[in-house]
């Protein structure tokens, strides 16, 4: 039986063709999730902004009335700006109120606090059902999102490292900026739409680091095999040759990801949402970057068929000369 091939053997995209355009959209597009990210900011789950999170359910209800529950939340002494929001289905909220200064002192204000939303809402609405209720402190959560900030760096500049090690310092400059250019996107998707950031977005962005990277590597491999192979084709060949030859390995892992993550995407639990989407988002992102920021660098870096290649010492030319070469 003949096996199928999603990408046929003789293709031959040129890639590079538009090399320019597309970096210039991927540097345009970094700018624009940065700019996203300072004038929206992020959706900081309690993880990270510290405070209660109260998940409920309005059983009898066929849709949570949120501007009631924020008018009633609100009016309470100690409940200062809450946050409403859809959860999972239409009768389904999440309530999150940030912890004031005074409750560091004190460890039942929390406690308290939970309490009075509670009962407050179940004296209006008897089916209420509480789902669950999560508590982080200010403090806490200042400490995990600088954890997760350093989480993120140290891998960036240990896979820099690593392929400089492997490969070439460009390759490493290269990797470490499509790396960038990944999870700044990533960042900009979550601002944009104020999805919730929290620590399994961290995780979800680590996954994306280590797509990304692999597919990197790959490309970056058959690069090497081919500089030292073809040592006279001009290197904007030379890496859309590169890139066809993987470009089925990268479809079919690709694929086979998004297959997975697609009923995750659409009809998955709510609580998943932000983590399948960033992945999802990072399958796409993470092959660009590898193809069109990895790449064109590479070029303007300087690399060339010779940077795989010994230099010859003295003690070589003279071996050389002995045995009668040119």
């Amino acid at each position: 039986m003949k096996l199928l091939k999603l990408v046929p053997d003789d293709t031959n995209i040129k890639f590079l063709k538009w090399g320019v355009p597309f970096f210039i959209t991927g540097m345009a597009l970094i700018v624009a999730s940065w700019a996203l990210v300072a004038v929206n900011g992020l959706n900081y789950g309690v993880d990270f902004a510290g405070g209660q999170e109260i998940r409920v359910t309005f059983v009898g209800e066929a849709e949570a009335p949120v501007a009631e529950i924020r008018e009633t939340v609100d009016a309470l002494p100690t409940v200062d700006n809450p946050v409403i929001q859809r959860f999972g289905e239409p009768n389904q909220v999440s309530i999150r109120v940030a912890l004031p200064a005074e409750a560091e002192g004190d460890p039942e204000f929390a406690n308290r606090m939970t309490e009075e939303i509670t009962a407050t809402l179940q004296a209006e609405h008897s089916d209420l059902r509480i789902d669950g209720v999560d508590s982080v402190s200010g403090k806490v959560s200042g400490e995990f999102r600088n954890d997760a900030a350093f989480a993120l760096i140290a891998a960036m500049l240990a896979v820099a490292l690593y392929i400089w090690v492997r490969f070439e310092w460009q390759f490493g400059v290269g990797a470490l900026f499509a790396l960038f250019h990944d999870v700044s996107l990533t960042l900009g998707m979550f601002a944009l739409f104020q999805l919730e950031f929290s620590l399994q977005i961290i995780a979800a962005i680590l996954a994306i680091i280590g797509y990304s990277l692999n597919d990197t590597i790959v490309i970056y491999d058959r690069i090497r095999e081919n500089l030292k192979k073809y040592r006279k084709m001009p290197l904007p060949e030379l890496l859309d040759l590169s890139v066809n030859e993987t470009l089925a390995r990268t479809v079919m892992t690709s694929l086979t990801l998004l297959i997975a993550l697609l009923p995750l995407l659409l009809i998955g639990p709510a609580s998943l949402f932000g983590l399948v989407a960033a992945i999802t988002l990072g399958l796409f992102v993470g092959s660009y970057s590898s193809v069109y920021m990895a790449g064109p660098l590479l070029i303007w870096m300087g690399v060339n068929s010779k940077s795989f290649v010994p230099e010859e010492t003295a003690t070589d030319k003279q071996d050389r000369a002995a045995r009668g070469e040119v």
